[in-house]
């Protein structure tokens, strides 16, 4: 099948604005079947709702670019039933890394330069090699859902009220603390700071990091090794300002 473009249509494209752009992505995309499980949920993954909207992008100039602002890692300790047991089925450990991300997602018409900014936050709880992808995965899916008013045949995964799998049930799951001494800074948000910090204070970085750790902590830590997440991106925002 060929589409033929008149030059008509392509003038007339090109006088729309961005938002007349979006608009005309929306009135197209009227609603996703879910077309995948995880854990007893329905949910449209990122390859179906990509493969409905990009092509509408491309037809209309548009790009969406995807900023990470900020990274939140914390190690998830819980109990998860296990019926396959020996010799009775019991609680078994597991821990997950729950990633929070604010993004920005900027959409930008390549033929006129106008944008549209949006900060959109996510969580993602995965295997520890796995909760950040997960975030930013789900970051994106629901970013777009939500921006151009997409309705799926279901309610949302997050919605406490659906149904799961009741074949079976057990006890509610026992929550455990994580030991404080296996909370560590990020090391993508410490390679941030020095990046940063060498960027705006050159070679005098090393003697400046110091007060910066004293601004983020007040007055409490000198080293960037002993940071929490929250104040690590609280460097990387006060950087980010100067």
């Amino acid at each position: 099948m060929f589409c033929v473009i008149t030059l008509g249509e392509t003038n007339e494209r090109n006088k729309m604005n961005i938002y007349q752009k979006l608009l005309e992505i929306q009135k197209t995309v009227k609603g996703l079947s879910k077309d995948k499980k995880s854990h007893n949920y329905d949910y449209v993954t990122g390859n179906k709702l990509l493969s409905f909207i990009r092509p509408l992008m491309d037809e209309h100039g548009l790009v969406l670019k995807t900023e990470v602002i900020s990274i939140e890692n914390t190690r998830q300790d819980y109990q998860v039933w296990d019926r396959y047991a020996k010799p009775t089925p019991d609680w078994k450990p597991k821990n997950e890394i729950l990633s929070k991300v604010m993004m920005r997602f900027t959409w930008v018409d390549v033929e006129t330069g106008e944008k549209d900014e949006n900060l959109f936050g996510a969580n993602g709880q995965n295997d520890w090699e796995k909760g950040l992808g997960s975030a930013l995965t789900y970051a994106e899916r629901y970013f777009l859902l939500k921006y151009f008013h997409i309705a799926t045949d279901e309610d949302d995964i997050d919605n406490p009220e659906r149904k799961g799998d009741t074949k079976e049930s057990a006890p509610k799951a026992k929550v455990v603390p994580a030991p404080k001494e296996d909370v560590k800074t990020d090391p993508i948000l410490l390679k941030s700071i020095n990046i940063l910090g060498k960027a705006k204070h050159g070679d005098e970085w090393d003697a400046s990091r110091p007060e910066w750790v004293k601004w983020a902590t007040k007055n409490a830590k000198t080293s960037s090794k002993n940071l929490t997440n929250e104040e690590a991106n609280k460097i990387i925002q006060g950087l980010n300002k100067k």
